[in-house]
């Protein structure tokens, strides 16, 4: 008996799904434009908090980064980076990489994809690379728009740094651009986590909710100072190593070994989600 092998004419697997139709599917959703306003009016909400509460200043003798937030555009954005890498930037990386194959399973259009016939693994690269490049892009808007409000609100000038000294506005705006590259970086777990899970279960908000639960309980296992030596394997442990960038003379090591660490993990949670989803009985 002879076996069927051919297929429509023109078709060819590569060119299914292209990703500038995922890019367009996913930004025109609520859900992209919500985040996306929620992360440009974060800066508008702290400039309000220091309208009300006055200037920050050291406390104990000491400075912190936190202390310099209105001494420049530069120290604005810098600060708005601060007080939202820990968590708040956590939301949409697991939003956005979570929520991709979830969501379709969750409509019953999935199988229909995959009857285009859109390869499995090339629907999960086209899924996958657009929801890495918005959660690139959220964590860009957001230094973006703080930079532009603080400079209104503040002045353009130098990075201003709690050690003492300043960096030039052109020096600023690369270290800036190295946090928020490291930032991206650290966070591709909580995108692995996301996505693997994203293939595993037909409830978005399992996966979403599930990756930042378990970016959390990573966070609470790295104060565990009685773990010593063993919270170097945590990625939790060096989500900060990016102040290290914003230093008179940066310093790489701790960002090179966290990146190390984030990348091991993001790589085989990848690999987990294509090979479990390529073996899945895609029934909804």
């Amino acid at each position: 008996m002879s076996t069927l092998t051919e297929v429509a004419s023109g078709y060819q697997a590569r060119r299914t799904l292209p990703l500038r139709v995922e890019l367009v599917r996913q930004l025109g959703r609520r859900r992209t434009i919500v985040m996306g306003a929620v992360l440009a009016a974060l800066p508008f909400v702290l400039l309000i908090a220091f309208a009300i509460g006055g200037e920050p200043g050291g406390r104990n003798n000491t400075v912190s980064l936190m202390d310099t937030a209105t001494a420049s555009g530069a120290n604005f954005a810098a600060v708005n980076l601060f007080v939202s890498a820990g968590f708040l930037l956590v939301i949409p990386v697991a939003l956005f990489c979570g929520d991709t194959v979830a969501s379709e399973a969750g409509w019953s259009s999935l199988r229909y994809l995959l009857a285009a016939p859109v390869p499995r693994a090339r629907l999960l690269w086209s899924k996958l690379v657009v929801g890495l490049g918005l959660s690139l892009a959220a964590m860009v808007l957001l230094p973006v728009v703080a930079l532009a409000v603080g400079s209104a609100a503040y002045g353009w000038g130098p990075l201003e740094l709690p050690t003492g000294g300043e960096l030039a506005p052109g020096t600023a705006a690369q270290r800036l651009l190295i946090v928020i590259g490291f930032i991206f970086v650290s966070q591709l777990v909580t995108a692995g986590l996301a996505f693997w899970l994203s293939t595993k279960t037909d409830a978005p908000l399992g996966a979403v909710g599930g990756a930042v639960g378990l970016t959390i309980v990573g966070n609470v296992l790295d104060a565990v100072t009685a773990l010593g030596d063993w919270r170097d394997f945590l990625p939790a442990h060096w989500q900060f190593a990016w102040a290290d960038a914003v230093q008179p003379t940066p310093e790489w090591s701790g960002m090179i070994q966290g990146t190390a660490v984030s990348v091991t993990y993001a790589l085989v949670l990848f690999a987990l989600a294509f090979r479990g989803f390529a073996r899945k009985d895609v029934v909804s």
